[in-house]
């Protein structure tokens, strides 16, 4: 999360520390202002305040002000943590042109479009602020303009009144400002375009503009130099008001479309809005006041009223509520908290008092997090898009070719006047030719698509993963944590020998307290809630996919699987029927020896969520066969997938195998997506074509995910196939617009329907729709914003 002011260490400073600084000439000593961070030369009137023993100063009235009204949020921060010391820096990039940044706003070099920041600010859009009073000067000279040219066709000889001659140098004064001054940028992006060697749709506006303004220039102040059919009373038809028409309507759909392109930001900002402005810190001495957000670093002891939302990621540490994180998750069911308990920063505290203790603040909130992972979305390009980079590639150099052509044709074929004919023809087709429509089709849907996916708990990585989630026919999940809580419990313990359940269950205790697995943990609460008896574990080993082992009281103790057990020598049959019956309830079982003798069974149940089966319904119906590849038993797995409905199951699975499986299915020719919450599911999920990791498991395995899923279970899968559909579609919209436009628009603006209806577009007309296509394409990519999840 941005700062919004910057914030300084308060640290008292040496002699080494003041080398740089600005001094008293006379007593050589220097202080830092602990609002702002600038260097105070102390003299014998500066600003200074007294608080706790300690002397500040200050370089203005209003720091020592701001000072006076919270000291506390000021000096408060902690050398041990870092602290920022200044605003962070916007960039701005190209939303066809992801590559491009820059460190402030501008035009893109390649296809002059408006560069806009890489995270929405509350600043104001310059070009937008800049265009629009472009846009209205041009409409102020284009409104006489239509008058003078225009009005005898309504009953208005307006020209005939001043007589020709007044009229053109009349069009010449109203026109020479706009072309000059307000349609500059025009220019200056046309002549980058040339001059960086990538044509653009400034090209062609450029080009279509001066071209109409030059024509008119020759027939005001050259007449002479027409054949006399092209002269009307005493003077030459102009395109003065076209070139200016041409320019407000440009103007007019480049608000439109600046205006359209901000509202692709409003999901992001609605994100950074869910974050509360101030919390209320618990000093050490116990008293309580509101600081600003940005005041706030690791290990602060936090505040959190009902109704109020959690500044930042923490740990309660006090009190007991229900939390509403469907901000985040797009889960509407409240999460009950409690001590000990994590709690995500920008939820909603819904009833009780909570004292929670900061822990993650700034960039690294999940919040923050979020808001860069839509941001890098934006930037990303689908294999789509590479259908319209071919074919802008190729696109105004065509349009131009098409310009010149149909000016010869006209000059050779038309009718007289010939050149106001051919002149007409040729600035139409430049005019008309919308290149952007095509590069925004694709970066406009995923822009808003990322957003949308975000309020939904949907986090989108890259917009590859989004395509390719869209043609995926085969979903592999993991059964632990993705269908099931991830939270087991211990159910059974069954001794097989002399040794009673107590002693194994203290034995299986003392060996899962070394391991990190979530059947681990189950164990250990399950023994510490009996009052098993606590051993420690010396030689501890983990053995990846089969179980662990280590030396207890001088014994040796085995937990673990079928194959655990086998890697020992050891025959499982005498229990396996019992284990089965476990399993059938699905419920795993484990079993454990001591002194290479296998000596009882272990079972641990872990409930299935509340969402799958309806998960998995839904995935059924949006056309996806679902495997569940795990690493427990075939008979617990069965169970579950036979409750569950799953299509396939693959049991038994080590992490190496569900590489294996992956690339199994693919040669087969399916696409496969691939759902998973552990350390062990990395290699799977970037291997498949679309990982997709639950939020609610490892970082490694989000960072090889090219979906992330924040309310950790398969809902989020389904709204993840929905949106990529929704997104695939609607791209497809926008190409087909924009082709269907340009396939359309040139030929008609080259006057290949004047034989049949003796009709030839006007250039501003041709403006017009030019400035329509994009807007139009941007509009419907907005309509992702309301899809249904």
């Amino acid at each position: 999360m941005s700062p919004t002011h910057p914030q300084t260490d308060h640290r008292d400073p040496t002699d080494d520390d003041l080398s740089e600084l600005e001094r008293d000439p006379d007593t050589g000593s220097a202080d830092v202002d602990p609002v702002c961070g600038m260097t105070v030369a102390l003299k014998p009137d500066t600003r200074s305040e007294t608080f706790d023993g300690k002397t500040y100063h200050f370089c203005s009235e209003k720091c020592q002000a701001t000072f006076k009204a919270d000291p506390p949020s000021h000096i408060t921060c902690r050398l041990d943590q870092p602290v920022n010391t200044a605003p962070a820096e916007v960039q701005y990039t190209c939303p066809m042109h992801p590559e491009i940044l820059r460190d402030a706003p501008g035009a893109c070099p390649l296809c002059g479009m408006a560069l806009e920041p890489m995270e929405p600010t509350d600043g104001p859009n310059h070009e937008l602020v800049d265009f629009t009073r472009r846009m209205w000067i041009s409409v102020a000279a284009a409104a006489p303009l239509i008058v003078l040219t225009m009005g005898p066709m309504v009953g208005l000889p307006v020209r005939d009144w001043l007589g020709a001659k007044t009229a053109g140098y009349l069009e010449f004064a109203l026109a020479t400002p706009v072309v000059l001054w307000a349609a500059l940028p025009f220019f200056q992006r046309g002549c980058a375009s040339i001059v960086n060697r990538a044509s653009n749709m400034w090209t062609l506006i450029s080009l279509g503009v001066a071209a109409a303004y030059i024509y008119s220039l020759f027939a005001v102040f050259l007449p002479g130099l027409f054949p006399e059919q092209y002269r009307t009373g005493d003077g030459v038809g102009t395109y003065f008001e076209a070139s200016v028409v041409i320019v407000a309507l440009v103007f007019f759909g480049q608000v439109l479309e600046l205006r359209a392109r901000e509202r692709t930001g409003d999901a992001i900002r609605a994100l950074l809005d869910l974050a509360p402005k101030t919390a209320r810190r618990i000093e050490a001495d116990g008293s309580e006041s509101d600081v600003p957000l940005d005041s706030i670093v690791e290990g602060d002891r936090l505040r959190v009223r009902p109704g109020d939302a959690i500044p930042v990621d923490g740990v309660v540490i006090e009190g007991r509520s229900s939390l509403d994180e469907s901000m985040l998750t797009g889960e509407s069911m409240p999460l009950e908290k409690g001590p000990g308990d994590a709690v995500t920063g920008a939820t909603i505290n819904r009833n009780g008092s909570l004292v929670i203790e900061a822990s993650k603040v700034g960039a690294d909130t999940v919040l923050a997090q979020i808001v860069a992972m839509v941001s890098n979305a934006k930037r990303s390009r689908a294999p789509i898009q590479g259908l319209a980079d071919r074919v802008s590639a190729v696109f105004v150099p065509t349009v131009v070719g098409v310009a010149i052509l149909a000016f010869a044709l006209w000059m050779i074929f038309g009718p007289e006047p010939v050149l106001v004919f051919a002149m007409a023809a040729a600035v139409s087709v430049l005019i008309v030719a919308c290149p952007c429509a095509l590069g925004l089709a694709t970066p406009i849907s995923i822009t808003t698509a990322a957003g949308r996916g975000a309020q939904a708990g949907v986090l989108i990585k890259d917009a590859e993963a989004l395509e390719r989630m869209a043609g995926v026919d085969t979903l592999i999940v993991d059964k632990t944590g993705t269908l099931t809580m991830g939270k087991p419990k211990l159910t059974d313990m069954v001794a097989l020998a002399v040794i009673t359940e107590a002693e194994l269950l203290s034995l299986a205790a003392a060996l899962e307290r070394g391991s990190e697995h979530p059947l681990a943990e189950a164990i250990v609460e399950g023994a510490e809630a009996a009052g098993a008896a606590r051993q420690e574990a010396a030689e501890f080993a983990a053995v990846t996919g089969k179980g662990v082992r280590g030396q207890i009281g001088g014994r040796a103790v085995v937990l673990g699987n079928a194959a655990m057990m086998k890697d020992m020598g050891l025959d499982t049959g005498v229990a396996e029927d019992r284990a089965d019956t476990l399993r059938t309830e699905g419920k795993t079982a484990m079993f454990i020896a001591v002194d290479e003798a296998l000596a009882g069974i272990v079972a641990v149940a872990d409930p299935i969520k509340e969402s799958t089966a309806q998960a998995i319904k839904e995935l059924h119906a949006l056309g996806l066969r679902v495997i569940m590849a795990t690493g427990d038993n075939e008979r617990t797995a069965e169970a579950v997938a036979g409750e569950l409905g799953i299509d396939d199951v693959r049991a038994g699975v080590l992490p190496e195998d569900k590489k294996t499986l992956i690339d199994q299915l693919r040669k087969g020719g399916h696409k496969i997506a691939m759902a998973g919450d552990g350390v062990n599911d990395a290699p799977a999920l970037a291997a498949a074509d679309v990982g997709i990791a639950m939020g609610t498991g490892a970082d490694v395995a989000m960072e090889s995910a090219g979906i992330t899923l924040l309310g950790g279970d398969l809902m989020g899968i389904v709204r993840a196939r929905k949106l990529a559909h929704a997104t695939l579609r609607n791209i497809k919209q926008n190409l087909f617009f924009a082709f269907a436009y340009n396939a359309l628009g040139v030929p008609i603006a080259a006057g290949l329907l004047y034989p049949l209806t003796g009709l030839l577009l006007s250039p501003m007309i041709a403006a017009a729709a030019m400035s329509l296509s994009s807007v139009s394409v941007i509009t419907n990519a907005l309509r992702l914003r309301r899809v249904e999840l």
